[in-house]
C-alpha cells in the first residue's frame, strides 16, 4: 500500500511550493500570499486536494492522477489546469481564466465555473450537474460528454469532434461551428447562427431558439425538435429534420427532407448552389414558392 503524505491547514505562497510531489493529500490549505508564487503543485502524481483555497497562478500543470474536491479557485488563480492527465474536479468554485487547456481525461461534477477560454484542445472531458460560463469554451476539444450542464457564453464548442450533450441548457452564440459528430438530446439551445459548417450534427428533442440556425451543415439531423424565432434556417444544408411546431422561415436548404407543422416563409430563390430539398408542411409538400 502506497504511503500518503498529508499536509493540512497550511499556507503556501512561494514559487513551486509543492513541486513534483507524489502520493499527497492536501487539506484545508491556502495558496496565497505576498510571495506571489506560481505553479504550486506542478508535475505532481496521485494528488488529492480538498477544502482548500487558491489565489495564485498555474497551480496544477503537468499533473497526473489529480482529485480536487470542495476547493475555491479565485479570479487571480489563472490558468489553473494545463497539460494534465486524469483529473477529477468535484464540488468546486473556479473563476480563473483559461482553465483546462491541452488536458486529457477530465471529470467535472457539481461545480461552478466562470472561465473564458475553458477546455481548449482538451480530450475526454465529462461534465455533470455543473454551471459553466465561458466566452470561448471547448475550442478544438474532443470526446466531450455533458449531462445537466448549464452553460452561458458566446462562441462555444467550435471545432469540437465527438461530443454528447443531454438534459442541458446552452445559452450561446455561434455554437457548434465546424464541429464533427456532435449529438445533443433533450436540451435547450439559445443563441444565434447555431451549428454553421458542422458535419454530422444531431439534435434530438431539443428546443432551438434564435436567428439563422443550421446553415452550411453536412448531414444535419433533427428529431422531434421545436424552434422559436428561427428565421432563414437551413441555408445550404443537407438535412433530415422533423420539427414539432413551426419555423419562421426556411431558406434554400441544399438537400434532404424537412417536415414541420408550419412555416412562416419558404424562400427558394437567389441560391448560388443547386438546391433540391423536400419540404413538407402540415403533411403537404411545399418545396416550391
Amino acid at each position: 500500500m502506497k504511503k500518503i503524505d498529508r499536509i493540512e491547514n497550511q499556507r503556501f505562497g512561494e514559487e513551486r511550493a509543492l513541486y513534483g510531489r507524489r502520493g499527497l493529500l492536501v487539506s484545508g490549505c491556502r495558496f496565497e500570499g505576498p510571495e506571489d508564487g506560481e505553479s504550486a503543485l506542478k508535475e505532481g502524481r496521485e494528488i488529492t486536494v480538498q477544502d482548500s483555497y487558491f489565489a495564485l497562478r498555474y497551480p496544477f500543470w503537468h499533473d497526473t492522477g489529480l482529485v480536487v474536491k470542495g476547493c475555491e479557485m479565485t479570479e487571480t488563480c489563472r490558468a489553473p489546469f494545463w497539460y494534465d492527465r486524469d483529473v477529477t474536479l468535484d464540488g468546486c468554485r473556479m473563476h480563473g481564466v483559461k482553465a483546462f487547456r491541452e488536458c486529457r481525461g477530465v471529470d467535472v461534477k457539481n461545480s461552478e465555473i466562470i472561465s473564458p477560454e475553458f477546455g481548449w484542445r482538451t480530450r475526454k472531458i465529462k461534465l455533470s450537474d455543473t454551471s459553466l460560463s465561458g466566452e470561448y469554451a471547448f475550442l478544438g476539444a474532443s470526446k466531450i460528454v455533458a449531462r445537466n450542464l448549464t452553460f452561458s457564453g458566446k462562441y462555444s464548442f467550435q471545432y469540437v469532434v465527438d461530443a454528447e450533450i443531454a438534459d442541458s441548457t446552452l445559452d450561446t452564440k455561434d455554437a457548434f461551428w465546424h464541429t464533427k459528430n456532435v449529438t445533443v438530446r433533450d436540451s435547450v439551445i439559445r443563441g444565434e447562427y447555431l451549428g454553421w459548417y458542422s458535419e454530422n450534427l444531431t439534435l434530438i428533442r431539443c428546443k432551438i431558439v434564435g436567428t439563422q440556425p443550421l446553415c452550411y451543415c453536412r448531414n444535419l439531423t433533427l428529431v422531434d425538435c421545436e424552434t422559436e424565432g428561427c428565421d432563414l434556417s437551413f441555408e445550404y444544408s443537407s438535412v433530415a429534420a422533423t420539427i414539432r411546431g413551426g419555423v419562421l422561415s426556411i431558406k434554400n436548404p441544399l438537400s434532404g427532407r424537412i417536415v414541420c407543422d408550419s412555416a412562416g416563409e419558404i424562400i427558394l430563390k437567389g441560391s448560388v448552389y443547386p438546391c433540391d430539398c423536400e419540404i413538407v408542411v402540415a403533411g403537404e409538400r411545399r418545396d416550391h414558392l
